[in-house]
């Protein structure tokens, strides 16, 4: 009970203190389209709790976003916001198997009083009225950072670039990355010095014969050379766009055939007409499965067990065999030094053998005279143990 009471008392970890909760903002994506949604930092300053009037413009605000009831967005969605004066910003590309509803919840925070307001987004994928472009050319823009690109004023003017190097008034934006997440690398802190953008551009039409050479293999050879590439019209991106001509790609997209799907019924039974799920189950033999389960592993068992006793039984030289395949002179060797380890293993054994003369003290065979086997300086050496 303490426990239960205690846990009850505790609040709701997605609910923080001063929380508000906006209404919920309802968008629609098609897919292979690039989508595009704007936190504007406005509307989320008129819903803090603050009492300061002189808060609202300078608050820096840093948003979190994330998937209703999943830690982290969705595989085809990215969040970026360069710094707390600033929006942020929801993009990516949704795909045909992203179609349906999305629901992302954010969460706008106050760094100077801590406030939090949070909406929920709800994001309706649908399908592309038309098919996916299949002419697709995906550009390297050096000069700016992702969030410079997002704006639809900028896409515009990228596009308007585009057309003119293109020939082609059916342009539109299918993504946009960032090179940092395509395995670039960070840019130094130097002034001018941005990550870099992809942008993948879409069209029903071919490629124009500028692009089609700034991507040929003679291209490509003087790129790796360290040269620019072949180009034969005029670069109308410059100077707002640094177009690295030399990550040009160019790829045809066609929609791969599908199969029809199942045919759904209204599913509601006719009048009369009662499911009847299916009582009993055809008898089935169970005996060869048994058998084959139970004897396979016992006759593989058995040859092992027979394979073995013939190598350890019947393969044996014997010592009688080897005794006739040595020499005499092999064999005499071998019965002394094995009789003589016997003789050394019973007399260590026993303790009742006479002593060795070497351990006895001096003597006189003859006379039985014992001398000190320790003799003085004076007569030791010069007393003979046998009579001359």
């Amino acid at each position: 009970v303490a426990l239960g009471g205690s846990r009850a008392a505790l609040p709701d970890h997605r609910v923080l203190p001063d929380h508000r909760v906006l209404p919920d903002h309802r968008v629609s994506s098609e897919t292979g389209t690039i989508f595009i949604h704007e936190l504007e930092r406005e509307l989320f300053q008129e819903a803090f709790l603050t009492g300061r009037e002189d808060d609202g413009a300078a608050a820096p605000i840093t948003f979190q976003a994330h998937l209703q009831d999943h830690p982290d967005l969705p595989r085809w969605l990215r969040y970026i916001q360069r710094d707390p004066h600033q929006p942020g910003y929801l993009y990516g590309c949704p795909t045909a198997t992203e179609v349906g509803t999305h629901a992302i919840e954010v969460l706008a925070y106050n760094r100077h009083t801590y406030e939090t307001v949070a909406q929920r987004l709800v994001i309706t994928v649908i399908p592309a009225p038309g098919r996916e472009p299949p002419y697709q050319g995906e550009f390297l823009v050096g000069n700016r950072n992702v969030e410079e690109l997002l704006p639809a004023a900028t896409q515009e003017i990228f596009l308007q670039a585009t057309a003119s190097v293109w020939e082609r008034d059916d342009l539109r934006v299918i993504n946009i990355t960032s090179a940092l997440d395509r395995g670039g690398r960070v840019p130094l802190p130097i002034e001018g010095r941005k990550e870099g953008v992809y942008v993948k551009v879409g069209s029903h039409g071919t490629f124009s014969p500028c692009l089609a050479s700034a991507a040929s293999p003679q291209s490509r050879f003087r790129c790796s050379l360290g040269q620019q590439p072949l180009a034969s019209c005029y670069d109308t991106f410059a100077p707002h766009f640094t177009i690295r001509w030399c990550n040009l790609t160019l790829l045809q997209v066609w929609p791969s055939p599908t199969s029809p799907g199942p045919a759904w019924g209204s599913g509601v039974l006719e009048e009369g007409g009662d499911f009847q799920p299916p009582t009993e189950v055809p008898p089935r033999d169970l005996l060869p499965g048994y058998l084959v389960t139970l004897l396979v592993p016992l006759a593989v068992a058995a040859l092992l067990c027979l394979l073995l006793g013939y190598l350890m039984c019947c393969r044996r030289e014997g010592v009688q065999k080897r005794d006739l395949e040595t020499s005499d002179i092999q064999l005499v060797h071998h019965t002394t030094i094995h009789g003589d380890t016997e003789e050394l293993r019973h007399m260590a054994g026993s303790r009742d053998v006479p002593r060795p003369l070497s351990t006895l003290p001096m003597f006189n065979v003859r006379t039985g005279q014992r001398i000190n086997p320790m003799p003085g300086p004076s007569d030791g050496a010069r007393v003979p143990l046998l009579p001359q």
